[in-house]
């Protein structure tokens, strides 16, 4: 386990801040309980950030070919038939990984392929759980094609407190499930849009654990 690129900046400054804190508390009260009230409360703070910010070291342990790898830690909160209007404009089947502050937030691809489209669209900040988040909320959208010509669309979309997207993914590159597609920084949700039909390979409300749960069989 080590810390993901996208929080040392943050960690740093965040760690650095509180340091000064408690030391100029330290100097002007001494070990006394407001010193010590501070520091519990310094603690209390960063490191529930250092966690958000952890990045495991995955592979996953089979053979992927075939298979759709869930592209996310959380939990599945939606299984539909849709209309997915942005890239293929017809009816696709949608799987959506809602994850929560307590989740790790690097986001796998979900396949392995080439990038065939990768765009980023501005939008609002509803909670990630909801319908609405996947059309109106700002995402990212990649399409990867297979190499047997399947294209699936993963969406990352923002959540009511996240407020950036990084996406890795570019256009033209290979692609792998054991590499990471991107980020998404405090509470979101990733949407993966298959073919009509396709074998799923989990149910609502499961968990799932990116790079490492297989969510469908194309």
């Amino acid at each position: 386990m080590k810390v993901h690129r996208e929080g040392t900046g943050l960690l740093l400054t965040l760690f650095t801040t509180l340091f000064i804190v408690n030391m100029v508390m330290y100097y002007w009260k001494g070990a006394t309980i407001g010193f010590y009230s501070v520091l519990v409360l310094s603690a209390v703070l960063f490191f529930p950030v250092l966690n958000f910010f952890r990045s495991p070291y995955r592979r996953f342990p089979y053979d992927s070919e075939g298979l759709v790898i869930a592209p996310a830690d959380g939990t599945i909160v939606a299984i539909e038939e849709v209309m997915e209007n942005e890239y293929f404009k017809d009816k696709r089947l949608q799987v959506s990984i809602f994850m929560s502050v307590f989740n790790v937030h690097a986001n796998w691809f979900p396949v392995n392929g080439i990038v065939k489209y990768v765009t980023h669209q501005n939008g609002r900040f509803m909670a990630a759980y909801l319908p609405k988040s996947s059309t109106e909320n700002e995402r990212s959208t990649i399409v990867i094609t297979t190499r047997n010509g399947i294209d699936i669309l993963t969406r990352q979309i923002a959540g009511a407190l996240a407020r950036r997207i990084v996406t890795y993914a570019k256009v033209g590159e290979k692609c792998h499930v054991d590499e990471q597609m991107g980020f998404i920084k405090f509470g979101s949700r990733v949407d993966v849009f298959l073919p009509v039909g396709t074998e799923l390979l989990i149910e609502m409300d499961q968990k799932v654990t990116g790079n490492q749960t297989p969510i469908a069989r194309l």
